[in-house]
């Protein structure tokens, strides 16, 4: 049995104990409680490929909602989809990860259940993990046209101090031009053309965008964000989770953006179907 199960067990009343080291666990400083709660995420996630039972008890074991709608609820769905991994088939690299608040998302490279790039969000409650929102897509075979895959790039995080005005500029441009197509006002958010882009088939430069767009909407095909649902940021990278409509299918939409100088600089996103509501594992909902 894989050793993240016999983890997870630890809190289905099975009799294992927690270290008595992990639950006297506490932090003295605001820094502290930053950075300690991204590295609880960083070694969960890690543990899907490790199978470490530690990083387990980092999660609350009465109470964690899962929002993704192919796993059920709490640590038993938890840890029924990983009993149905192939044995040491997964992988997981996480390349970036971020705070705010109570909030910690972060951006990984996996290998679960073949090769996929996600988004992920904890929520904590006295230093534990009680909620869990993510996003996948399956790993594109190739890079995309100015030779960007969709998680490399920049990572050092930067401008502390502007986290709040740069989240104000992500969501204000996600609205004009995303939710409301308010197209004259694209410029105001870039530094000219100057634009780098990881989705998998969109170029660099804003004119890269703009000729893909339209190239989409000659074939009918347009994109659509109807609500913006989180706003999550850290310095100059800020995420927004939306859902709207990429032609026919109702998406969720996680967009990461760069910020540099108040203008919009980088761009990696993934994008996910909704899966239709009778075949949701549990009842929480996407958002």
């Amino acid at each position: 049995m894989n050793k993240i199960i016999l983890g997870a067990m630890i809190f289905l009343g099975l009799g294992l104990s927690i270290s008595n080291a992990q639950n006297k666990m506490t932090v003295k400083t605001k820094k502290s409680v930053k950075m300690e709660n991204k590295q609880k995420v960083v070694s969960l996630l890690k543990a899907i490929e490790t199978g470490a039972t530690e990083p387990v008890g980092y999660i609350n074991p009465n109470q964690y909602i899962q929002h993704n709608l192919g796993i059920a609820d709490g640590l038993a769905g938890f840890g029924a989809v990983l009993q149905t991994l192939p044995p040491n088939s997964a992988k997981v690299n996480t390349v970036r990860a971020f705070q705010d608040g109570d909030f910690v998302f972060a951006h990984t490279e996996y290998n679960f259940f073949g090769p996929k790039i996600g988004f992920d969000i904890f929520r904590f409650e006295d230093g534990k993990i009680v909620e869990h929102w993510d996003n996948l897509q399956e790993t594109p075979s190739k890079p995309n046209p100015s030779g960007h895959t969709m998680i490399d790039g920049a990572i050092e995080i930067k401008d502390i101090d502007k986290t709040e005005t740069n989240k104000k500029l992500v969501r204000n441009f996600v609205e004009d031009i995303l939710v409301n197509g308010k197209m004259e006002k694209l410029a105001d958010y870039f530094d000219g053309d100057n634009y780098i882009q990881h989705n998998p088939n969109i170029p660099d430069q804003l004119s890269g965008l703009g000729a893909t767009l339209e190239a989409l909407a000659k074939q009918g095909v347009f994109m659509k964000y109807d609500k913006i649902h989180k706003v999550l940021g850290e310095g100059n990278f800020v995420l927004v989770v939306s859902e709207g409509h990429f032609g026919k299918d109702h998406n969720s939409f996680y967009d990461l953006f760069r910020v540099e100088n108040g203008k919009i600089a980088e761009h990696w996103d993934v994008i996910e179907p909704i899966t239709p509501k009778e075949n949701w594992k549990n009842s929480n909902g996407k958002f």
